[in-house]
Protein backbone atom coordinates (compact mmCIF):
# COMPACT_ATOMS: atom_id res chain seq x y z
CA UNK A 1 0.00 0.00 0.00
CA UNK A 2 1.35 3.19 -0.95
CA UNK A 3 1.55 5.94 1.81
CA UNK A 4 -0.96 8.12 -0.15
CA UNK A 5 -3.61 5.45 -0.54
CA UNK A 6 -4.02 5.35 3.48
CA UNK A 7 -4.97 8.99 3.72
CA UNK A 8 -8.84 8.53 3.41
CA UNK A 9 -9.24 5.08 5.26
CA UNK A 10 -9.49 4.83 8.91
CA UNK A 11 -7.12 3.15 11.18
CA UNK A 12 -8.52 0.11 12.14
CA UNK A 13 -6.47 -1.38 15.80
CA UNK A 14 -7.35 -5.07 14.60
CA UNK A 15 -4.57 -5.22 11.82
CA UNK A 16 -2.12 -7.88 11.71
CA UNK A 17 1.40 -6.99 11.21
CA UNK A 18 1.35 -9.99 8.09
CA UNK A 19 -2.05 -7.88 6.43
CA UNK A 20 -0.25 -4.20 7.32
CA UNK A 21 2.79 -5.68 5.63
CA UNK A 22 1.64 -6.86 2.74
CA UNK A 23 -0.71 -3.89 1.54
CA UNK A 24 -3.71 -5.99 2.55
CA UNK A 25 -6.57 -2.77 2.87
CA UNK A 26 -7.76 -1.55 6.21
CA UNK A 27 -10.84 -3.04 7.94
CA UNK A 28 -13.37 -1.02 7.87
CA UNK A 29 -14.69 1.01 10.61
CA UNK A 30 -17.40 -0.15 12.67
CA UNK A 31 -18.98 3.04 12.73
CA UNK A 32 -19.56 2.84 9.03
CA UNK A 33 -21.88 0.57 6.98
CA UNK A 34 -20.88 0.19 3.07
CA UNK A 35 -18.99 3.94 3.25
CA UNK A 36 -21.39 5.79 4.85
CA UNK A 37 -21.30 8.06 6.24
CA UNK A 38 -18.25 9.14 4.50
CA UNK A 39 -15.31 10.13 6.44
CA UNK A 40 -11.79 12.06 5.12
CA UNK A 41 -9.59 13.49 7.22
CA UNK A 42 -8.92 17.30 7.06
CA UNK A 43 -6.79 18.06 4.23
CA UNK A 44 -7.32 21.75 4.62
CA UNK A 45 -5.16 25.01 6.24
CA UNK A 46 -7.28 25.26 8.96
CA UNK A 47 -5.61 23.96 12.40
CA UNK A 48 -8.21 25.43 14.36
CA UNK A 49 -10.34 22.23 12.23
CA UNK A 50 -7.16 19.74 12.94
CA UNK A 51 -8.79 17.10 15.47
CA UNK A 52 -5.89 14.06 15.24
CA UNK A 53 -2.39 13.32 14.44
CA UNK A 54 -4.10 11.90 11.01
CA UNK A 55 -5.48 15.01 9.93
CA UNK A 56 -1.92 16.71 10.34
CA UNK A 57 -0.65 13.53 8.68
CA UNK A 58 -3.17 14.17 5.47
CA UNK A 59 -2.19 17.22 5.33
CA UNK A 60 1.11 16.43 5.23
CA UNK A 61 0.95 14.44 2.38
CA UNK A 62 -1.52 17.05 0.44
CA UNK A 63 1.85 19.56 0.65
CA UNK A 64 4.38 17.10 0.24
CA UNK A 65 6.09 15.57 -3.23
CA UNK A 66 5.43 11.97 -3.09
CA UNK A 67 9.47 11.47 -2.91
CA UNK A 68 8.89 13.30 0.50
CA UNK A 69 6.34 11.21 1.84
CA UNK A 70 8.20 7.68 0.95
CA UNK A 71 11.11 9.33 2.72
CA UNK A 72 8.50 9.95 5.60
CA UNK A 73 6.51 6.96 5.56
CA UNK A 74 8.72 4.16 4.35
CA UNK A 75 9.97 1.46 6.59
CA UNK A 76 12.33 -1.54 5.04
CA UNK A 77 11.93 -4.20 2.87
CA UNK A 78 8.31 -5.73 3.49
CA UNK A 79 7.58 -3.22 6.12
CA UNK A 80 6.44 -5.80 8.89
CA UNK A 81 8.88 -3.63 11.45
CA UNK A 82 7.18 -0.48 10.46
CA UNK A 83 3.43 -2.45 10.80
CA UNK A 84 4.55 -4.11 13.98
CA UNK A 85 5.06 -1.18 15.70
CA UNK A 86 1.25 -0.11 15.51
CA UNK A 87 0.00 -4.09 16.20
CA UNK A 88 2.14 -3.88 18.98
CA UNK A 89 0.55 -0.83 20.57
CA UNK A 90 -3.14 -2.37 19.29
CA UNK A 91 -2.66 -5.53 21.05
CA UNK A 92 -2.76 -4.31 24.68
CA UNK A 93 -6.12 -3.10 25.74
CA UNK A 94 -7.35 -0.55 28.65
CA UNK A 95 -8.53 -1.17 31.98
CA UNK A 96 -10.29 1.74 33.60
CA UNK A 97 -10.75 2.26 37.31
CA UNK A 98 -14.00 3.56 37.82
CA UNK A 99 -15.29 6.31 41.21
CA UNK A 100 -11.93 7.38 41.18
CA UNK A 101 -11.72 11.77 42.15
CA UNK A 102 -10.11 12.59 39.15
CA UNK A 103 -10.60 16.67 39.03
CA UNK A 104 -6.78 17.25 39.23
CA UNK A 105 -4.92 15.26 36.47
CA UNK A 106 -0.98 15.82 36.25
CA UNK A 107 0.90 14.34 32.98
CA UNK A 108 4.44 15.23 34.29
CA UNK A 109 7.34 13.18 34.56
CA UNK A 110 10.65 13.16 35.71
CA UNK A 111 13.62 12.80 33.64
CA UNK A 112 16.99 12.67 34.91
CA UNK A 113 15.71 14.27 38.32
CA UNK A 114 13.70 17.33 36.18
CA UNK A 115 10.23 17.82 35.89
CA UNK A 116 8.80 17.49 33.03
CA UNK A 117 5.38 18.56 32.06
CA UNK A 118 4.53 16.25 29.52
CA UNK A 119 5.58 12.10 28.68
CA UNK A 120 7.41 12.74 25.27
CA UNK A 121 10.30 13.71 24.35
CA UNK A 122 10.67 14.70 19.98
CA UNK A 123 12.93 12.04 18.49
CA UNK A 124 16.20 12.28 16.72
CA UNK A 125 14.90 12.32 12.55
CA UNK A 126 17.60 13.48 10.15
CA UNK A 127 17.14 15.33 6.94
CA UNK A 128 14.33 17.17 8.15
CA UNK A 129 14.97 19.77 5.91
CA UNK A 130 13.32 17.94 3.15
CA UNK A 131 9.79 18.80 4.83
CA UNK A 132 10.45 22.37 5.47
CA UNK A 133 13.48 25.06 5.87
CA UNK A 134 14.94 25.53 9.12
CA UNK A 135 12.59 22.34 10.29
CA UNK A 136 15.00 21.22 12.92
CA UNK A 137 15.11 24.68 14.47
CA UNK A 138 11.24 24.73 14.24
CA UNK A 139 10.78 21.53 16.23
CA UNK A 140 13.07 22.58 18.46
CA UNK A 141 11.35 25.88 19.32
CA UNK A 142 8.25 24.05 19.94
CA UNK A 143 9.37 21.49 21.86
CA UNK A 144 11.07 24.50 24.27
CA UNK A 145 7.85 26.00 24.60
CA UNK A 146 6.16 22.74 25.40
CA UNK A 147 8.75 22.23 28.02
CA UNK A 148 10.30 18.83 26.63
CA UNK A 149 13.70 17.70 25.34
CA UNK A 150 14.46 17.53 21.58
CA UNK A 151 16.74 15.22 20.58
CA UNK A 152 18.74 16.34 17.22
CA UNK A 153 20.23 13.74 15.05
CA UNK A 154 23.90 13.69 13.53
CA UNK A 155 21.85 14.72 10.34
CA UNK A 156 20.20 17.13 11.28
CA UNK A 157 20.16 20.28 8.61
CA UNK A 158 20.29 23.25 11.40
CA UNK A 159 24.26 23.65 13.29
CA UNK A 160 23.85 22.38 17.10
CA UNK A 161 25.16 25.78 18.07
CA UNK A 162 22.19 27.40 16.29
CA UNK A 163 19.80 25.08 18.10
CA UNK A 164 21.58 25.41 21.50
CA UNK A 165 20.55 29.51 21.55
CA UNK A 166 17.13 28.49 21.70
CA UNK A 167 16.00 30.44 25.33
CA UNK A 168 14.48 27.24 27.96
CA UNK A 169 15.28 24.53 25.19
CA UNK A 170 16.27 20.90 26.46
CA UNK A 171 19.17 20.48 24.17
CA UNK A 172 19.97 16.30 23.83
CA UNK A 173 22.51 15.78 21.08
CA UNK A 174 22.27 12.09 18.99
CA UNK A 175 25.54 11.25 17.51
CA UNK A 176 25.75 8.46 14.76
CA UNK A 177 29.77 7.36 14.84
CA UNK A 178 31.00 7.26 11.35
CA UNK A 179 34.18 8.38 10.06
CA UNK A 180 36.79 7.53 12.54
CA UNK A 181 37.29 8.65 16.12
CA UNK A 182 38.19 11.66 15.76
CA UNK A 183 34.76 12.56 13.79
CA UNK A 184 32.89 10.84 16.85
CA UNK A 185 34.93 12.46 19.65
CA UNK A 186 34.92 16.58 17.72
CA UNK A 187 30.96 15.73 17.88
CA UNK A 188 31.19 15.28 21.28
CA UNK A 189 33.24 18.09 22.22
CA UNK A 190 30.62 19.83 20.56
CA UNK A 191 27.84 18.96 21.99
CA UNK A 192 29.33 19.39 25.60
CA UNK A 193 30.53 22.66 25.05
CA UNK A 194 27.31 24.09 23.82
CA UNK A 195 25.44 22.54 26.76
CA UNK A 196 23.41 19.61 25.72
CA UNK A 197 21.71 18.04 28.54
CA UNK A 198 22.41 14.07 27.48
CA UNK A 199 24.11 12.51 24.31
CA UNK A 200 22.19 9.73 22.73
CA UNK A 201 24.26 7.06 20.82
CA UNK A 202 22.16 5.28 17.92
CA UNK A 203 23.41 2.12 17.94
CA UNK A 204 21.02 0.22 15.14
CA UNK A 205 22.23 2.08 12.09
CA UNK A 206 25.76 0.87 11.19
CA UNK A 207 24.23 -0.36 8.08
CA UNK A 208 21.86 1.91 5.76
CA UNK A 209 18.17 -0.05 6.10
CA UNK A 210 17.11 -1.76 2.67
CA UNK A 211 14.10 0.95 1.76
CA UNK A 212 12.97 -0.34 -1.45
CA UNK A 213 10.38 2.06 -2.08
CA UNK A 214 13.02 5.20 -1.35
CA UNK A 215 15.54 3.40 -4.11
CA UNK A 216 12.53 3.18 -6.70
CA UNK A 217 12.69 6.80 -6.64
CA UNK A 218 16.57 6.86 -7.31
CA UNK A 219 18.41 6.38 -10.26
CA UNK A 220 21.00 3.92 -10.26
CA UNK A 221 23.49 7.02 -9.78
CA UNK A 222 21.23 7.76 -6.75
CA UNK A 223 19.75 11.07 -8.19
CA UNK A 224 15.98 11.53 -8.24
CA UNK A 225 14.95 10.08 -11.37
CA UNK A 226 12.93 12.22 -13.80
CA UNK A 227 9.34 11.52 -12.50
CA UNK A 228 10.48 12.54 -8.99
CA UNK A 229 11.85 15.69 -10.02
CA UNK A 230 8.27 16.28 -12.37
CA UNK A 231 6.18 15.83 -9.32
CA UNK A 232 7.00 18.37 -7.42
CA UNK A 233 5.86 20.63 -9.75
CA UNK A 234 2.76 19.87 -8.32
CA UNK A 235 3.32 20.93 -5.06
CA UNK A 236 4.09 24.93 -4.97
CA UNK A 237 3.31 25.50 -1.57
CA UNK A 238 6.43 22.71 -0.24
CA UNK A 239 8.61 24.55 -3.33
CA UNK A 240 7.94 27.85 -2.08
CA UNK A 241 8.79 26.98 1.95
CA UNK A 242 11.07 24.75 1.03
CA UNK A 243 12.99 23.77 -2.30
CA UNK A 244 13.10 27.79 -2.88
CA UNK A 245 15.29 27.74 -0.02
CA UNK A 246 17.81 25.61 -1.81
CA UNK A 247 18.33 21.88 -1.19
CA UNK A 248 19.27 21.35 3.21
CA UNK A 249 22.81 20.41 3.87
CA UNK A 250 24.23 18.28 6.69
CA UNK A 251 25.04 21.07 8.77
CA UNK A 252 27.07 19.48 11.58
CA UNK A 253 29.06 16.93 9.28
CA UNK A 254 29.47 18.56 6.26
CA UNK A 255 33.34 19.13 6.87
CA UNK A 256 33.81 15.95 7.53
CA UNK A 257 32.67 15.24 4.09
CA UNK A 258 35.45 15.20 1.04
CA UNK A 259 35.20 18.39 -0.92
CA UNK A 260 34.17 16.31 -3.79
CA UNK A 261 31.25 14.64 -1.85
CA UNK A 262 29.72 17.41 -0.58
CA UNK A 263 26.59 17.91 -2.57
CA UNK A 264 23.62 17.04 -1.26
CA UNK A 265 23.30 13.31 -2.48
CA UNK A 266 26.53 13.05 -2.84
CA UNK A 267 27.15 13.64 1.24
CA UNK A 268 24.23 11.37 1.94
CA UNK A 269 25.83 8.06 0.51
CA UNK A 270 29.14 9.36 1.28
CA UNK A 271 28.34 9.28 5.28
CA UNK A 272 26.39 6.53 5.22
CA UNK A 273 29.19 4.18 3.71
CA UNK A 274 31.55 5.49 6.58
CA UNK A 275 29.59 4.36 9.14
CA UNK A 276 31.71 2.41 11.83
CA UNK A 277 31.05 -1.16 11.27
CA UNK A 278 33.08 -1.42 14.67
CA UNK A 279 30.99 -0.33 16.94
CA UNK A 280 31.15 -2.60 19.93
CA UNK A 281 30.84 -2.05 23.78
CA UNK A 282 34.26 -1.31 24.00
CA UNK A 283 34.03 1.16 22.11
CA UNK A 284 30.67 2.65 23.99
CA UNK A 285 32.28 2.76 27.36
CA UNK A 286 35.28 4.59 25.36
CA UNK A 287 32.15 7.01 24.51
CA UNK A 288 31.07 6.77 28.25
CA UNK A 289 34.79 8.17 29.20
CA UNK A 290 34.43 11.03 26.88
CA UNK A 291 30.93 12.00 27.71
CA UNK A 292 30.69 14.00 31.14
CA UNK A 293 26.71 13.95 31.16
CA UNK A 294 23.80 11.70 30.71
CA UNK A 295 24.22 9.08 28.25
CA UNK A 296 21.05 7.20 26.09
CA UNK A 297 21.83 4.27 24.10
CA UNK A 298 19.75 4.30 21.27
CA UNK A 299 18.36 1.11 19.14
CA UNK A 300 18.67 -1.73 21.88
CA UNK A 301 15.46 -4.65 21.67
CA UNK A 302 17.50 -7.53 23.47
CA UNK A 303 16.82 -7.59 27.22
CA UNK A 304 20.72 -8.44 27.48
CA UNK A 305 22.12 -5.39 25.78
CA UNK A 306 19.65 -3.36 27.52
CA UNK A 307 21.56 -4.88 31.00
CA UNK A 308 24.92 -4.59 29.79
CA UNK A 309 24.34 -0.76 29.03
CA UNK A 310 23.16 -0.48 32.50
CA UNK A 311 26.65 -2.29 33.55
CA UNK A 312 28.97 -0.11 31.54
CA UNK A 313 27.41 2.93 33.06
CA UNK A 314 24.74 4.06 30.74
CA UNK A 315 21.86 6.21 32.21
CA UNK A 316 19.11 5.56 30.20
CA UNK A 317 18.01 3.61 26.57
CA UNK A 318 15.75 3.84 24.35
CA UNK A 319 14.08 0.87 23.27
CA UNK A 320 13.31 1.51 19.34
CA UNK A 321 13.61 -0.43 16.16
CA UNK A 322 14.23 2.95 14.62
CA UNK A 323 10.37 3.23 13.04
CA UNK A 324 10.56 0.10 11.33
CA UNK A 325 13.45 1.41 8.94
CA UNK A 326 16.67 -0.81 9.59
CA UNK A 327 16.30 -4.19 10.26
CA UNK A 328 12.66 -6.17 9.14
CA UNK A 329 10.75 -8.44 10.93
CA UNK A 330 11.78 -7.46 14.46
CA UNK A 331 9.74 -6.74 17.48
CA UNK A 332 8.67 -2.83 18.51
CA UNK A 333 10.20 -0.86 21.46
CA UNK A 334 6.71 -1.91 23.27
CA UNK A 335 7.30 -5.57 23.18
CA UNK A 336 10.70 -5.61 25.03
CA UNK A 337 9.63 -3.12 27.54
CA UNK A 338 8.23 -4.88 30.59
CA UNK A 339 10.84 -7.67 30.87
CA UNK A 340 13.59 -4.85 30.10
CA UNK A 341 12.35 -2.72 33.38
CA UNK A 342 12.00 -6.00 34.96
CA UNK A 343 15.62 -6.90 34.49
CA UNK A 344 16.93 -3.68 34.95
CA UNK A 345 14.51 -2.32 37.81
CA UNK A 346 15.01 2.10 38.51
CA UNK A 347 18.81 1.02 37.42
CA UNK A 348 17.90 2.97 34.18
CA UNK A 349 15.63 5.40 32.57
CA UNK A 350 13.85 3.58 29.54
CA UNK A 351 12.46 5.63 26.93
CA UNK A 352 10.45 3.45 24.30
CA UNK A 353 9.02 4.61 20.42
CA UNK A 354 7.04 3.38 17.48
CA UNK A 355 3.91 4.23 16.01
CA UNK A 356 3.09 6.74 18.76
CA UNK A 357 0.56 8.86 17.61
CA UNK A 358 -2.62 9.17 20.18
CA UNK A 359 -2.50 9.65 23.84
CA UNK A 360 -3.78 5.71 24.66
CA UNK A 361 -0.46 5.11 22.74
CA UNK A 362 1.58 7.10 25.39
CA UNK A 363 -0.46 6.43 28.57
CA UNK A 364 0.19 2.29 27.29
CA UNK A 365 3.89 2.78 27.02
CA UNK A 366 3.95 4.63 30.34
CA UNK A 367 1.90 1.85 31.94
CA UNK A 368 4.17 -0.57 30.31
CA UNK A 369 7.24 0.96 32.16
CA UNK A 370 8.29 3.51 30.29
CA UNK A 371 9.31 6.51 31.86
CA UNK A 372 8.60 8.65 28.60
CA UNK A 373 8.24 8.03 24.81
CA UNK A 374 9.81 9.54 21.72
CA UNK A 375 7.35 11.12 18.87
CA UNK A 376 8.92 10.71 15.47
CA UNK A 377 6.15 11.02 12.53
CA UNK A 378 3.57 12.59 15.08
CA UNK A 379 5.42 15.90 15.15
CA UNK A 380 6.94 15.73 11.60
CA UNK A 381 3.61 15.17 10.02
CA UNK A 382 2.79 18.46 12.21
CA UNK A 383 5.65 20.30 10.57
CA UNK A 384 5.12 19.45 7.11
CA UNK A 385 1.50 20.70 7.41
CA UNK A 386 2.05 23.69 8.66
CA UNK A 387 5.47 24.52 10.00
CA UNK A 388 6.04 25.50 13.64
CA UNK A 389 2.66 26.01 13.83
CA UNK A 390 2.07 22.36 13.01
CA UNK A 391 4.30 20.81 15.35
CA UNK A 392 2.65 22.71 18.42
CA UNK A 393 -0.44 21.85 17.05
CA UNK A 394 0.42 18.14 16.82
CA UNK A 395 2.03 18.53 20.63
CA UNK A 396 -1.60 20.20 21.85
CA UNK A 397 -3.51 17.21 20.03
CA UNK A 398 -1.68 15.08 22.55
CA UNK A 399 -1.56 16.92 25.72
CA UNK A 400 -5.40 16.90 25.42
CA UNK A 401 -5.94 13.15 24.64
CA UNK A 402 -3.30 12.54 27.32
CA UNK A 403 -5.43 14.41 29.83
CA UNK A 404 -9.25 13.25 28.66
CA UNK A 405 -7.83 9.57 28.79
CA UNK A 406 -6.36 9.86 32.40
CA UNK A 407 -9.81 10.85 33.33
CA UNK A 408 -11.22 8.40 31.80
CA UNK A 409 -8.84 5.81 32.82
CA UNK A 410 -9.46 7.17 36.47
CA UNK A 411 -6.07 7.96 37.75
CA UNK A 412 -4.71 10.94 38.29
CA UNK A 413 -1.06 10.87 38.28
CA UNK A 414 0.74 9.23 35.80
CA UNK A 415 2.92 8.23 38.47
CA UNK A 416 -0.24 5.92 39.25
CA UNK A 417 -0.16 4.05 35.95
CA UNK A 418 1.26 0.28 35.88
CA UNK A 419 0.58 -3.09 33.87
CA UNK A 420 -2.75 -3.53 36.06
CA UNK A 421 -4.14 -0.67 33.76
CA UNK A 422 -3.25 -3.16 30.49
CA UNK A 423 -4.60 -6.59 29.55
CA UNK A 424 -3.59 -8.61 26.07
Amino acid sequence: MSPESTTNLPRSVEDSVEASATGARLNPSPATFKGSPGRRYYRGFNLERVRTIEDLRAMAHRRLPPFAIEYLEGGSEEEATLARNRAALASYRLLARALVDVRHRDQSVKLFGRQTPLPFAIAPTGLNGLFRHKADFLLAEAAAEAGIPFIQSTMSNDRMEEIARIPGLRHWWQLYVFGGPDVRNALIARAEKIGCEALVVTVDTQFYGNREWETRRLTPSNKPTLASILETIFHPGWIATTLQQGLPSFANVIDFVPEEHRSFFASAFWIRGHMDYALDWKEMSKIRSLWPRKLLIKGLLNVGDIQRAAEIGADGVILSNHGGRQLDWTISGLDALPEARRRVGDRLTLIVDGGMRRGTDILKGVALGADAVLLGRATLYGLAAAGREGVDRAIQILREEIDRDMGLLGVNSLAALGPEFLTR
